[in-house]
C-alpha cells in the first residue's frame, strides 16, 4: 500500500516538474514573443521546485536510495555495517524530527498571520508545510528502515 503511494506521487512530482517547464516555456515565449511577462511565474516555479524537492526527498528516502559513501563500511567485518546502518538511520530520524518539528510550527505562524506570497498570492504556510511533510515522510521512511535493519541486520 504505501509502496503503491510512493509511486503515485513520484508520478504526480513528475507532472509538477513537467508543469514548471511547460510554465517556464510559455513564459519565455510570451516575454519575447509579445512583450508580456507572466508575474506569478517564477514564484510558481519556486513553489513547484520546492514540493519536487522535499518530496522527491521523502520518495528517495522510502526506497533507500539516496547517495552513501559505504566502500569502506562494507569492507569492514560482519557486525560493524549494520552497526554503522543503524546509527545513520538514528541519525536520519532524528534530524527528519527536528526538521519537521520546526517546518512544522512555521508553517503554522504563516498560516496565523495569513501571509501570502507577493506575486501569486499563494498562502505561504502551504510551501512551508511540503517541507513538513517531506521531513515528516523521511522520518517514517528511516524509522521503517531502522526497524529493518536494527531487529533483522543483526540476527544474520
Amino acid at each position: 500500500m504505501a509502496d503503491r503511494l510512493i509511486r503515485w506521487l513520484e508520478i504526480v512530482l513528475a507532472y509538477a516538474f513537467l508543469a514548471a517547464i511547460a510554465l517556464n516555456f510559455s513564459n519565455v515565449a510570451s516575454r519575447y514573443l509579445f512583450g508580456q511577462t507572466m508575474l506569478s511565474a517564477d514564484e510558481l516555479q519556486i513553489f513547484a521546485m520546492v514540493v519536487i524537492t522535499f518530496l522527491g526527498a521523502a520518495v528517495v528516502a522510502w526506497r533507500n536510495q539516496h547517495l552513501r559513501m559505504s566502500v569502506l563500511v562494507s569492507a569492514l567485518p560482519r557486525p560493524i555495517p549494520q552497526l554503522v546502518e543503524i546509527v545513520e538511520f538514528a541519525c536520519i530520524v532524528a534530524l527528519a524530527l527536528f526538521v519537521l518539528w520546526i517546518s512544522a510550527n512555521y508553517a503554522v505562524q504563516m498560516f496565523a498571520l495569513g501571509r501570502v506570497s507577493d506575486m501569486a498570492n499563494i498562502p505561504m504556510w502551504i510551501p512551508h508545510a511540503v517541507v513538513a511533510v517531506g521531513f515528516g515522510l523521511m522520518a517514517v521512511a528511516g524509522c521503517k528502515y531502522l526497524w529493518r535493519v536494527g531487529f533483522n541486520g543483526l540476527k544474520r
